[in-house]
């Protein structure tokens, strides 16, 4: 007897999208109801075989998989902005979700991975937070078991999409305001985590302002520690201008630092989190909207779910200088 999966197989959609054409869903294109409801001929399946399947909440779940920092609570704002966005627009596009983290699966191969959310009836994998080191989930995407869509990271494929802002660019833009307004040509710029994707981009757009300018720019990893950042700057802040980092977290480190040494550089941020107005001095940075970002991510995971092919997608931010009453309420 044929199942559920056997139709969606069969028209080449998710068996959420079989389920939505099943209950009449409206956000499904008559495209792709035909689809379904050919399969669902083609197979001799009907209402009474799926009913079922149908009334649990389980068909076509998306996993949230995300990559907490351990290390420190202070950058919990990103993670929850990403999660409020995904749960929010999920709803809105009757969804059901659950809320994966990397450490659950940290010790499994890629079937164990598969075996583990299908277990889950898992659709649909959102992924934050993965770094060039992850390769068992760059498999697993390569591989095209689930739908997927990744934040922050270079993956399309017909199942997969990529969503972000454009971070080289970004970063090229923040500087260079902070630069020009400043007239430093000595630069320190504070990197993230080597083995991350926005590390490359980031960098990347500093490299170019700095060929651009004519710029002396030394670079030093901080591991979007606040701690490094802080170390760094004391080592190396009082011989250049103006120091730039590639994100608000180090930036507060840099600036507290300068702080204690009681000399003045130009700092600026990247990411535009909330405890940037709390630093006490202005920066410069760059402003994503984290839960904007995982809502258009929920969204592209529905059309991915409907039948739709890969892409990838990216969304604007602003510059900004965040001031203490902007943030408060």
């Amino acid at each position: 007897m044929a199942s559920i999966r056997d139709v969606a197989q069969k028209a080449g959609v998710a068996i959420s999208t079989v389920s939505k054409v099943l209950n009449q869903y409206p956000n499904v294109s008559e495209e792709t109801k035909a689809k379904v409801n050919e399969a669902i001929r083609e197979l001799n399946f009907t209402p009474n075989t799926i009913a079922s399947a149908l009334s649990s909440k389980q068909a076509g779940r998306v996993a949230l998989l995300l990559n907490l920092n351990t290390q420190t609570q202070a950058i919990d704002e990103i993670d929850m902005q990403y999660i409020s966005g995904a749960i929010n627009k999920a709803q809105e596009m009757k969804l059901d979700v659950i809320t994966v983290f990397f450490s659950m699966i940290k010790d499994r191969d890629v079937y164990g991975i598969v075996n583990y959310l299908r277990a889950q009836s898992i659709e649909g994998i959102i992924i934050y937070g993965m770094s060039r080191e992850d390769k068992i989930l760059h498999k697993l995407i390569e591989e095209q078991h689930f739908r997927i869509v990744v934040v922050d990271a270079p993956f399309v494929n017909p199942n997969t999409s990529s969503v972000q802002i454009d971070h080289e660019k970004a970063q090229y833009d923040v500087a260079k305001k902070t630069i020009l307004e400043n007239k430093g040509n000595k630069i320190l710029y504070i990197a993230g985590k080597k083995n991350g994707f926005v590390t490359k981009d980031r960098l990347d757009g500093m490299k170019r302002l700095a060929e651009e300018e004519k710029l002396s720019l030394l670079v030093r990893q901080g591991d979007f520690s606040e701690k490094k950042a802080r170390q760094l700057a004391f080592q190396y802040a009082r011989s250049r201008d103006i120091v730039v980092c590639a994100s608000d977290l180090m930036a507060i480190g840099a600036m507290r630092a300068l702080q204690e040494m009681d000399i003045f550089r130009p700092v600026c941020g990247f990411d535009g989190i909330t405890l940037m107005g709390y630093a006490g001095k202005q920066m410069n940075t760059v402003r994503q909207d984290f839960y904007r970002i995982s809502a258009e991510a929920m969204e592209e995971m529905a059309r991915l779910l409907e039948g739709g092919e890969g892409r990838e997608i990216l969304l604007d931010y602003s510059i900004i200088r965040m001031q203490y009453l902007d943030i408060i309420c």
